[in-house]
């Protein structure tokens, strides 16, 4: 007998709440019932065919009791703003549902916080430790003992080797990579392509050199 999914409201109504519908809806034991968001951004009745609520009139519609909740924020202000907006939520008295794709390779024992938003072909080694509030995007390596903190974002393709610590509230870029044992600080940014090799202290900014024009046209070019 199949059992009855959960049911999830979903704050937010932008293109990553979007995406949390889908994946919630089609890859979770958790069923989108309605959107909501504060009431200064509740312009419109309903998405998706489900009905947006602002959230300050919520608990009258659906009860703490009766739902899960998932905040569908960006890593906007460094992830401030959906660490705020969960803490609410909590406040609030819902209990926040993660999301874990069934592409994504995880290993028995594995655990997971609340609000994680896990996508697809993720890989994370046993031993490794994902917090509250993480997302990682597709395509990521966490390496066995390492330990996400909770808040962070780590967006696609990203490498994190085995034994690191990425401190609360941080952002990752893509395509970087992250050697073995470094620990990463709370609310660090670490830029698209970098290569991290020593520890990064808190509130630090790291960034790799970005492509660069040629003075060659496309054109002129014989070999491609």
């Amino acid at each position: 007998m199949t059992e009855p999914k959960t049911p999830l409201v979903i704050f937010g109504t932008g293109q990553i709440a979007e995406l949390a519908w889908f994946y919630f809806t089609h890859d979770s034991a958790c069923q989108p019932v309605a959107f909501t968001v504060d009431r200064a951004f509740a312009d419109r009745d309903a998405f998706h065919d489900l009905p947006v609520v602002p959230f300050d009139e919520l608990p009258q519609r659906y009860r703490p009791q009766d739902v899960q909740m998932f905040v569908a924020l960006s890593y906007a202000k460094v992830n401030a703003v959906r660490t705020q907006k969960v803490e609410e939520v909590r406040q609030a008295g819902y209990r926040c549902a993660s999301y874990v794709s069934s592409r994504a390779t995880v290993f028995p024992d594995f655990a997971v916080g609340e609000n994680c938003f896990i996508l697809e072909d993720n890989t994370i080694q046993p031993f490794a430790q994902i917090g509250h509030n993480v997302t990682l995007w597709s395509g990521n390596h966490i390496g066995h003992h390492s330990v996400i903190e909770d808040n962070c974002f780590i967006s696609s393709h990203v490498v994190i080797s085995g034994g690191v610590r990425v401190g609360a509230g941080s952002f990752i870029g893509v395509n970087s990579t992250i050697r073995d044992h470094v620990t990463i600080g709370e609310r660090c940014v670490i830029g698209a392509g970098s290569l991290l090799v020593a520890d990064a202290e808190p509130e630090g900014v790291y960034s790799a050199p970005a492509a660069e024009r040629s003075r060659v046209p496309s054109s002129r070019l014989r070999n491609i």
